[in-house]
């Protein structure tokens, strides 16, 4: 979720310079936008500096794993952009079942990684072949065992309406509603793909197929 603040932050967990540079350029030509932070690691990040999206490289020199990255990220509240050269689809896999917003390839045109950035400071899925690609290689993403009235509820959920909303059109309390987002979220966490917010449930209903492509939705 966007902070209200007049510059939105944003960090870069990189280990090649010339990328931070060329990245920053792109970014601060932004109205609005600052790469605030460029490091080598997610360690080296404070993650208290107010940052409102990160974009991770998912093969770093220290060796860490980018499912690890993630969940640190995450728990310190930072929505998390993959930027990568997509190379390694094991890389790609563990970024996104860690629950990445997307992924963007460095050797995208500008204009997609600007509306990629753009998507994720909103807190909304950048859906790519290659995050679905990723998603669809691994087994163990796909199934959290929602059943059709489950599916149904995050659907509506996911796509923005609210918890009224959707027991309006479901013709169903606004209690009946919450109890099933509570079990739908228990569902995503026994399968290994915790779903705390709402933005993570659009990931999930994503993830999952729940929601249409953008420009058909």
């Amino acid at each position: 979720m966007v902070l209200e603040t007049a510059t939105v932050r944003i960090g870069l967990v990189e280990d090649h310079e010339v990328v931070g540079v060329g990245l920053g350029e792109v970014i601060r030509r932004q109205p609005g936008w600052d790469l605030v932070s460029v490091v080598k690691s997610v360690a080296e990040l404070d993650l208290d500096a107010g940052l409102q999206l990160v974009l991770l490289d998912l093969r770093l020199d220290d060796g860490s794993s980018p499912g690890d990255n993630v969940t640190r990220l995450h728990s310190a509240g930072i929505p998390v952009l993959a930027y990568t050269a997509g190379e390694d689809p094991v890389l790609l896999r563990a970024a996104a079942k860690a629950g990445i917003l997307g992924i963007v390839r460095k050797s995208d045109d500008v204009e997609v990684l600007i509306e990629a950035i753009r998507r994720a400071i909103l807190g909304v899925a950048v859906a790519t072949t290659d995050w679905a690609a990723a998603i669809d290689g691994d087994s163990a993403i796909a199934d959290a065992r929602l059943s059709p009235r489950e599916r149904q509820v995050l659907a509506l959920y996911a796509s923005g309406e609210t918890a009224v909303g959707v027991a309006e059109i479901m013709g169903l309390s606004r209690d009946t509603i919450s109890n099933y987002v509570g079990r739908i979220r228990t569902k995503y966490a026994l399968a290994g793909r915790p779903a705390t917010t709402k933005v993570d449930l659009h990931v999930r209903a994503r993830e999952d197929g729940l929601l249409l492509p953008r420009g058909e939705e």
